[in-house]
């Protein structure tokens, strides 16, 4: 019976650890997608420096496009999170897409680190479950 409750603690602590690397993984896919997007300003940024009048295509939803003039290529605003934005000088605002991406990539490479942490516990504890599981079915057929 010992053996019952030992194997019991120890897929629930399996199912703990896969349940945070779960949401781990979908959190770093967000971080993932938040660096896609500020590489997407990075770009942006570039290629409207400097430039009068750029024709830019503006996305209206559904893969749509609609193409416009930008008559401001000076200054931009930026989001600061938490529903704050700011207008800046364009050198300024890619100083901060460059800084967000830098926080981003290295929260990135902690959650990446985490994950490998949680993924090791995982695989080193499964063999365990699974010889006792063997040992328990092995003496109930007896």
């Amino acid at each position: 019976m010992e053996d019952r409750k030992r194997l019991e603690a120890m897929v629930n602590e399996i199912n703990t650890y896969q349940s945070q690397a779960d949401v781990l993984n979908q959190q770093i896919e967000s971080v993932k997608a938040t660096i896609s997007d500020l590489n997407t300003a990075t770009e942006t940024l570039e290629t409207i420096k400097d430039k009068k009048d750029a024709e830019t295509l503006v996305p209206i939803g559904a893969g749509s496009f609609i193409i416009t003039e930008i008559k401001n290529t000076d200054e931009v605003i930026v989001g600061l999170g938490a529903g704050v934005a700011v207008k800046k000088k364009i050198n300024s605002a890619q100083e901060s897409v460059k800084d967000q991406k830098k926080d981003l990539e290295a929260l990135l490479n902690k959650m990446m680190d985490d994950l490998k942490k949680l993924t090791d516990v995982i695989v080193r504890k499964t063999p365990e479950a699974e010889a006792l599981i063997q040992k328990l079915e092995g003496t109930e057929q007896q």
